[in-house]
Formats: C-alpha cells, structure tokens, sequence
C-alpha cells in the first residue's frame, strides 16, 4: 500500500510524459496493487451488497490519463487510483461506491450520484424526492449517518420551476446531483487490512442512500454515444 502512495506522490511531483513513460514498472506494479485492493473491497462489500459481487476490478478503475482540451490544468496525469464498484461496474448509474487513492492524505471513500450532466437522471431523483421526501428525511437524519457524512452536489440557488418551494425536502430538490465523501488519510491507507474494514463500514453506511437514488434511478438508460 506504501508503494503504491509513494508512486503517486511521485508522480503528482513529476506529472510529465517522460516521467510516466520511464517509470512504467513501478506503475504497473502499483496498479497491480489498486487492483488487489479493489478485489478484496469487492469481497468486503458483498457481504451486505452481493450486486457488486461478480465485478472484475480491472473493468471498475479509471484512466490516469487526463482530457486537458478544455481544462486549464494541463498536467497530463491524474495522480490517484479510481475505481467505481457497482451492480453494473464502473457507469456512474447504477450509483455504487467509489474509491479515489491520492497522496498527502487527499483519498475519499464516495457514494450517491454525481453526474449533473445527465439531466433526466437528476429529474428522476426530484421527482422521487417529491413523492419519497419523508424516506430521505429519515435517511440523512439517522444518527449514524449524520454523524459521518452531509450530502453534497452542485445546488441551484433556487427550487426550479415545476416544483413547490414549500417541499419538506425542498432544499435537496435543489441539487444536481447527490453525492457522499468521506475522507481518508494515508495512515489508514498504509495498513491493508485495517482499511478495507473501515472502508466496508463506511460503505455499508452509505447503503441506505445508494438505495434510495438507484430506486429513484431504476428505469434510467444511459445515453448512446
């Protein structure tokens, strides 16, 4: 697990092509790792989610190589490990569980949905919230949950048109999107074990609200390309 926090430390110093290309061993015995640790995650997760049970972690990790067309930040590489574990892999719907390793105590264990680029997927979840506001409610305000994570996602400064501003859940009708993070540090990271245990209880907690969207969710289709 160091090794593979000190290859991305690495190359977060030496985001370059020549960089990334001369050190193709040790990322590919980094990426080995990643890969280790999603298995057992996987195995971890299917005792309370068995949807993710046939996943293969190769399929569930992200590119490190970024799209810098229209990003200002033109550093060719993305210097974390991701990986998206849900009953249909790595598309961000089904919503699953999300895994994001990155030096200098920056990794997050995620839930719920962030694609606020797909709009009938956020209609979807409105709508639920308006005819399912009081399951949610309970959700968020359990004591266990809110103890550990607040529900994020780009919000409008207003309810949007079509929907009652007096909602019970009004302010969740707000949202693009509905996500959960919770942070990690690399001292948690560094010890296998201990980590895939608090991830699993981190994730079960999250259940609950991965649910509720993916109920919300269930007649969504993704969009041909």
């Amino acid at each position: 697990m160091n090794s593979m926090l000190e290859y991305l430390f690495d190359l977060s110093q030496n985001n370059t092509k020549e960089w990334y290309q001369s050190n193709k061993n040790r990322r590919l015995k980094a990426i080995a790792e990643f890969e280790h640790l999603i298995a057992e995650l996987i195995e971890a997760i299917s005792i309370f989610d068995n949807s993710v049970a046939f996943n293969d972690p190769k399929v569930l990790t992200f590119k490190q190589v970024r799209d810098t067309r229209f990003s200002h930040n033109k550093s060719p590489y993305n210097p974390a490990f991701r990986a998206h574990i849900a009953s249909a892999g790595k598309q961000p719907i089904p919503v699953g569980y999300f895994l994001s390793i990155r030096p200098d105590n920056r990794s997050f264990l995620g839930g719920g949905l962030y694609t606020p680029m797909f709009k009938d997927a956020t209609t979807m979840v409105r709508d639920y919230i308006v005819s399912h506001g009081e399951e949610l409610e309970a959700i968020i305000t359990n004591k266990a949950f809110a103890r550990q994570f607040a529900v994020e996602g780009e919000v409008l400064k207003n309810v949007p048109k079509g929907y009652d501003p007096l909602h019970p859940q009004a302010e969740y009708l707000k949202n693009k999107s509905w996500y959960l993070e919770y942070f990690i540090t690399d001292e948690q990271i560094s010890d296998r074990s201990s980590f895939v245990k608090t991830a699993a209880q981190v994730f079960k907690a999250m259940k609950p609200f991965n649910d509720f969207l993916n109920q919300a969710l269930k007649d969504f289709k993704m969009p041909g390309r």
